[in-house]
């Protein structure tokens, strides 16, 4: 069974930023995805659960893992043609630790932060 995205009003869509970054971080993997916030949809994706970055990392849950993901997925961005990304921090999110080495190697990508 397959789930459309939810269809917003027009007036809701064009106030949305167009791409939201979104970061997990759970005791044995990061995995990060650029949505397209209008169409609900996942742009681009990168995890470290992935088998290509498996040999090339020590560990899969560590900040040089964060920062390798994040490396990742900016050059993922930049060749769907995305150069934009919004960042929203939960509460629970300071920028600090895992959380500074996505976005900081995002930003090294080239990847322009909203």
């Amino acid at each position: 069974m397959v789930i459309p995205p939810p269809v917003r009003p027009a007036r809701i869509t064009k106030y949305l930023k167009p791409y939201l970054l979104r970061m997990h971080f759970s005791n044995k993997f990061v995995s990060a995805q650029v949505v397209h916030t209008p169409t609900a949809t996942v742009a681009c994706s990168a995890s470290s659960q992935e088998k290509i970055l498996r040999p090339s990392m020590e560990s899969t849950r560590d900040v040089a893992a964060a920062a390798k993901i994040g490396k990742l997925l900016g050059e993922r961005l930049l060749l769907n043609g995305i150069p934009a990304v919004s960042v929203f921090l939960k509460r629970e999110q300071k920028y600090h630790g895992k959380v500074k080495a996505v976005i900081d190697s995002l930003r090294d990508a080239g990847v322009k932060l909203l």
